[in-house]
């Protein structure tokens, strides 16, 4: 790992002499700054981020949580751009919550005091049509009304066609027809999932069911509008397809897991290298790299808090695995691994 904190000499003392906080990169505050436990971990991620993409890794990237909702487009679009990013697993409302953003956001209401509402409050918000994630309200008409007809139009035009796609595919083939560009109320630079659509990233959606547009989609085939509950594809289809992507793309270098939060956005894509040696008794290179973000307390029992060792038993992870751990709040600690990967980059580009 490159050393940290060398800063230019002055002349005169000898002494280090830091550029001026307002001019110093986000990387550099953070290796100066960030020494010890969360934050150096922070650090220890990122430089472990950089060095396997530099080594010509690939990177899975696990969206749990409300990501989207908490604009981690800001950032993760930029990644994705930069070719830091090969591969997605979310949660069916990160898919389509940074579309709801990209289309509504200046709907959207922040609650500061989130923590004060009563259920009273609550089921104001809700009579007026507005569903609260912690401290952002996401407006239903604006944001699941305007997307539902669009999207309502593409599985009845799949059924037509007798094709069947992923739930990010029909999000790709809406944003690529232009049709929602009237509504756009953020810079679409600043939406992951329209840069993921630039480069035809792959996406996995485990439980796409549960989400707002699962739900809309099982409510038409419900009432006879669709025809069949295998117009989209999603559960084992999804396995099976991540199977053989791993399978082409884990030689090498290898692939690293990057995981945001807990739940069935890690838990989903990581188990595919056990199911490839053990039940198909594939010989298979285990993931390169690991790291996870997450608030959870590491106890018996949560996978969520689990730490990284753990998963050697599972035959996931290698004991010699670079795995880190940051144990915080992914809203503040993933933008700044970002950055600090990209910043990273421009750096070793212009050496």
């Amino acid at each position: 790992m490159p050393a940290r904190n060398v800063w230019p000499v002055c002349a005169v003392t000898g002494a280090p002499t830091p550029r001026p906080m307002s001019s110093r990169p986000v990387s550099d505050f953070l290796r100066h700054h960030f020494r010890h436990f969360n934050a150096a971990a922070l650090v220890d991620a990122a430089e472990g981020y950089r060095t396997h993409v530099d080594a010509g890794g690939k990177m899975l990237v696990a969206l749990a949580g409300a990501m989207s909702t908490a604009e981690l487009g800001l950032s993760l679009a930029e990644m994705i751009r930069a070719g830091h990013v090969d591969i997605i697993s979310c949660t069916g409302a990160n898919l389509e919550e940074d579309l709801f953003n990209l289309v509504a956001h200046d709907h959207y209401e922040r609650i500061p005091n989130w923590r004060d509402l009563t259920p009273a409050d609550e089921q104001a918000l809700l009579e007026r049509g507005m569903n609260r994630v912690t401290d952002t309200c996401i407006p239903e008409e604006e944001a699941f009304r305007r997307l539902e007809a669009a999207l309502v139009d593409e599985w009845r035009a799949m059924e037509a066609e007798g094709r069947r796609l992923f739930p990010h595919e029909v999000l790709y083939r809406i944003i690529r027809s232009g049709r929602l560009e009237e509504h756009y109320q953020i810079d679409p630079k600043d939406s992951w999932l329209v840069a993921a659509a630039e480069r035809d990233l792959p996406i996995v959606t485990p439980g796409w069911e549960d989400s707002t547009t699962g739900n809309i989609f099982a409510s038409h085939v419900l009432n006879g509008d669709l025809k069949s509950p295998h117009t989209v594809k999603h559960g084992i289809e999804f396995m099976t397809w991540l199977a053989d992507w791993y399978t082409d793309n884990a030689e090498g270098p290898g692939i690293g897991f990057f995981q945001i939060g807990g739940g069935i956005a890690g838990d989903f894509p990581i188990c595919v290298v056990p199911m490839l040696e053990q039940d198909l008794d594939r010989r298979t290179p285990l993931w390169a790299y690991f790291c996870q973000i997450s608030d959870s307390t590491t106890s018996y029992g949560s996978y969520s808090g689990a730490v990284p060792n753990e998963k050697i038993t599972w035959g996931k992870l290698a004991p010699d695995t670079p795995s880190f751990l940051v144990e915080s709040d992914a809203t503040i600690v993933a933008p700044l691994i970002f950055q600090y990967v990209l910043e990273r980059a421009e750096a070793g580009e212009s050496a």
